[in-house]
């Protein structure tokens, strides 16, 4: 059995060594290519203080190369009897080369090891993030200029209220997303800051060069402070989370909007067949299973910045082991909202529009409030024209005029869709992923 990085002459309980660990070594395997890239960046830095000569980092690197490798096809294995990700490339070094593998830990502690894997998956994951949520965007965008003549109800307290289009109704849902990438670029930036070198929130008496792991890295700059580097341990997670639940509430909104305008009595859309279900004994369903899973799914995101806020909300500062227990409900939930960005986009891309909704005459009254109007602007008072097509609606005389004319920004004539894309350019561009990818390309070359 391979022994702990910590472990001395005494041996852990079995049955506490199981309860201890839990979880962890799974969800490690999430953070092998990102544990060895920072070990990587930290190999380097120690090289240019002396603690390594240039020919021991020359085959470190050469071999922490060979590991990215194997982690980055899938392949990365935690052994039985290994505590963790940290404790298995240091094996796999110390086999290969001796004991060179084993003076990569040097001024560092796995506490900051796991901070710095955490932040480096993490910028990965949002850049993935980003990508997914702007291609539903340009579908959103690209669905909203297509059917922007064709007119929908608009509701209020789920009674109809006034006229709406599908391209005011695409187009919004596009917007929150730009909104909700707004939220997750703060998140972004609290996260591209670099905590390697606070070793285990105390810093370390080698004269550490933190600035240049900063900079091998691509972070945007230090956790400065070697306490609040550590203090930032659940919080980062949370901050993010909190950006992933915009992202799932929009999809989540967007999803029950699409279950109940895709029925039959409503009939404003028809989802594509090959993303509906039946019935075991209705042969006449087509059940919106992939919009109610994802409307399940995305509600149970939203959970996730209490679950970490519970986690960690009364520690005092300094490093903890129920910080462990964030990664079981963190690292997972990237998968689970991007498949719901990718299925979201898939339905969106492919939903067809009843283009003769109005035509029924139950939403003859969606055209009330464009009367009131008309007659204000022959002249009439706005509340007397208020008054007036009240009486006649309560008379059974309201004869509407389905013309509508909006012009003002952002109204059915006047959609503000290429604005709206400026603005999440904008927001796009902010993020500069191009300088932690080509931060990342340079020390893998």
């Amino acid at each position: 059995m391979a022994q702990k990085l910590w472990e001395k002459n005494v041996q852990v309980d079995k049955e506490v060594e199981t309860f201890t660990v839990g979880k962890d070594r799974e969800m490690d395997l999430y953070l092998a290519k990102y544990d060895v890239l920072g070990s990587m960046a930290h190999i380097t830095m120690l090289e240019s203080i002396g603690l390594l000569a240039k020919d021991e980092l020359t085959v470190l690197l050469a071999e922490l190369k060979n590991i990215y490798a194997v982690a980055d096809r899938g392949e990365f294995v935690i052994e039985e009897g290994v505590e963790d990700v940290h404790s298995q490339v240091e094996l796999m070094l110390t086999r290969r080369l001796g004991d060179i593998g084993k003076k990569i830990h040097s001024g560092r502690s796995r506490n900051d090891q796991v901070l710095l894997d955490l932040k480096l998956f993490t910028r990965a994951q949002i850049q993935e993030l980003v990508e997914l949520t702007n291609g539903l965007f340009e579908v959103l965008i690209s669905q909203s200029n297509r059917y922007k003549d064709i007119l929908m109800p608009g509701y209020t307290h789920l009674q109809i209220a006034m006229p709406s289009s599908f391209g005011l109704w695409f187009g919004a849902y596009a917007e929150s997303l730009a909104d909700d990438l707004q939220m997750m670029q703060a998140a972004y930036k609290v996260c591209n800051r670099n905590p390697l070198g606070s070793a285990a929130g105390y810093g370390s008496s080698f004269p550490l060069n933190r600035q240049m792991t900063t900079n091998l890295l691509g972070f945007d700059s230090l956790d400065y402070n070697v306490v609040y580097a550590q203090m930032g341990r659940g919080k980062m997670e949370r901050t993010v989370a909190f950006a992933m639940a915009g992202i799932a509430a929009t999809l989540s909104k967007l999803a029950f909007d699409a279950c109940m305008f895709n029925s039959q009595n409503f009939g404003f859309i028809k989802l594509p067949d090959q993303f509906t279900t039946g019935s075991s004994i209705m042969p006449h369903k087509k059940n919106p299973d992939v919009f109610e899973l994802t409307r399940a799914k995305c509600n149970k995101i939203q959970g996730l910045p209490q679950q970490i806020t519970l986690i960690c909300n009364n520690l005092p500062s300094g490093y903890f082991r129920d910080l462990q227990i964030i990664k079981e409900v963190f690292l997972p939930a990237f998968d689970e909202l991007k498949d719901c960005i990718r299925m979201v986009t898939h339905m969106m891309r492919e939903v067809k529009v009843n283009k003769h909704i109005l035509e029924d005459d139950k939403y003859a009254l969606l055209f009330s409030v464009e009367e009131v109007n008309r007659l204000v602007l022959e002249g009439v008072p706005f509340r007397d024209a208020y008054k007036q097509v009240g009486l006649n609606i309560e008379a059974g005389k309201f004869t509407p005029n389905k013309e509508v004319s909006h012009t003002h920004e952002g109204s059915i004539g006047n959609l503000c869709n290429d604005s709206i894309s400026a603005l999440m350019q904008n927001i796009i561009d902010g993020f500069s992923f191009s300088k932690v990818n080509e931060a990342e390309k340079e020390l893998l070359a």
